[in-house]
């Protein structure tokens, strides 16, 4: 059957579910794993609820609208002084899913649950991770808390980490309660119904505002980058819908990096090896001096987190329009997080973009794997029980953990092109303002700027290089390969141009 004649949700799935094999990813799940599901079910197996009962509490969930697998519950309770204490809830995933089952094989294999336009592919199976190990609201569910002290300047003043029963009382979106949170939308009736619960968002949001200040002040880099979500309407894709940040995707941004630093360094305190999520000093930090220079701005010539930061602040006032497709050069240019195994004492490389030395992955583990081994690690320290892994198996797990995060981002990229290749397909020969996102011998990237569309600039041009403007012409695509080609067009982008000014101070 010609691909013309079938369903766009159709040759989506068809495309994910061969992008996954082709890179040895298992689209589904198999019948022991399945039938372990069955058995959970059927013998009425509890998840626990070991600790503290904190099912008082008006916990919340912040998450898309349409997310089915709840990992996190937040709360926060004003302190003297200016003062919050936030605690963080994440689900107990452990609890039914046991090292070596047939379940955590199939997520030890994938490491990651995959997203892409027409379906999900989820790392546990959705019996699993939308339900009985999912922080819906009403249930009642075991969880591993981590408790922080923060002050009015944003600095974690103390934290603890222990096991605890949590009930969730609502499920809040991003969408409705950013909106709410800046005046420009109602507040979610969940909000205004449940007891106490808008003065915990508030207090939230105030408390991760000042995390983040203090963040950036010693040199996190505040990056915004605008991410594409197909659109249906039926089958057919009908849009590609820029979504950016929000006052409540920044308020679980910033409490699950602070709450990732306490478990790091809970761990290391109590001298059990970890996986750490590192992010090491970027290996083409000289074209983003070379960038800077073109907005007239100065860098030092080795890298320096917090001069990067002043000068990402400075261009974000400037010229905010154009700050995300910055924002997406120097990620691009800062290059991939990796996954490093660490035994106890060690002094670990650090995260340049989180300017963190202490950073693990610990607050997702219904959709990622090594946050399952986090949490596992964190159980069996607050049990005083031996390591569940070795330092040589955690190891391992880190490699493959790397390995299939990259297979599964290129999974992704390759559904979203198709996504992309099958609303364009009627806009062949048209030309675009592009941003080069990508420069290698093997290829040149650009990124469409009025529709996030990211392509092949055919003919690779020696003389562009990540972070240039460039005009384009849509030559071909590709649905089945995710394949969207463009030529250089003659004219110049359109409104592109470098901005001259004062040095950078402190650089």
């Amino acid at each position: 059957m010609d691909i013309h004649d079938r369903q766009h949700r159709e040759i989506l799935r068809d495309i994910a579910c061969r992008a996954m094999l082709e890179r040895e990813l298992l689209p589904e799940f198999a019948a022991a794993a399945l039938a372990e599901v069955q058995g959970l079910r059927s013998s009425g197996a509890s998840m626990g609820g070991q600790g503290r009962d904190l099912t008082a509490l008006a916990w919340a969930s912040l998450d898309n609208h349409d997310s089915k697998d709840l990992d996190q519950l937040t709360v926060a309770e004003v302190l003297p002084g200016g003062r919050a204490r936030i605690l963080v809830a994440v689900a107990d995933v452990d609890a039914l899913v046991r090292d070596g089952s047939a379940i955590d094989g199939h997520a030890r294999h994938n490491t990651t649950t995959v997203y892409t336009p027409a379906q999900v592919f989820p790392m546990l199976p959705e019996e699993l991770s939308t339900d009985m190990t999912s922080l819906n609201p009403g249930e009642e569910r075991p969880a591993v808390v981590t408790e922080m002290v923060v002050g009015e300047d944003g600095e974690i003043e103390g934290s603890d980490v222990y096991e605890a029963k949590v009930r969730s009382r609502a499920k809040l979106a991003y969408e409705t309660l950013g909106a709410w949170l800046v005046g420009e939308g109602p507040a979610p009736e969940a909000v205004a119904s449940v007891d106490g619960l808008a003065e915990t968002l508030r207090l939230q949001d105030r408390a991760a505002r000042a995390m983040r200040d203090l963040r950036r002040a010693r040199g996190a880099l505040d990056l915004q980058t605008i991410e594409a979500r197909p659109v249906f309407e039926g089958d057919t894709v009908c849009e590609l819908r820029a979504e950016g940040r929000n006052r409540a995707k920044d308020i679980i941004q910033d409490l699950m990096i602070a709450a990732n630093g306490v478990a790091a360094r809970y761990l290391s305190a109590v001298g059990y090896p970890v996986i750490r999520r590192v992010v090491r000093s970027p290996r083409r930090w000289n074209r983003i001096v070379q960038l800077a220079a073109e907005q007239g701005q100065l860098l030092p010539e080795e890298p320096d987190a917090r001069a990067l930061e002043a000068f990402l602040a400075l261009e974000k006032r400037e010229d905010p329009l154009r700050f995300p497709d910055l924002s997406l050069s120097v990620i691009k240019l800062l290059g991939p997080g990796e996954y490093v195994a660490e035994p106890p004492g060690e002094d670990p490389p650090g995260h340049f973009g989180l300017a963190a030395k202490d950073y693990v992955h610990s607050t997702a583990p219904n959709r990622r794997y090594v946050d399952l081994i986090t949490q596992r690690l964190l159980k069996a320290a607050l049990g005083k029980r031996p390591w569940p892994y070795t330092v040589e198996e955690l190891g391992v797990l880190a490699e493959h953990c790397t390995r299939q995060e990259n297979a599964v981002n290129k999974v992704e990229r390759t559904a979203l092109k198709a996504a992309a290749a099958l609303l364009l397909e009627s806009r062949i020969g048209e030309e675009f303002d592009a941003l080069v996102t990508g420069a290698a011998t093997k290829g040149t990237w650009v990124r469409l700027l009025t529709v996030p569309v990211e392509g092949r600039l055919t003919d690779g041009f020696p003389e562009v290089d990540v972070g240039d403007c460039l005009r384009v012409r849509l030559l071909s695509v590709d649905a089945e390969r995710g394949f969207i080609d463009f030529a250089r067009a003659s004219a110049r982008a359109k409104g592109v141009s470098s901005r001259r000014g004062r040095p950078l101070r402190g650089a």
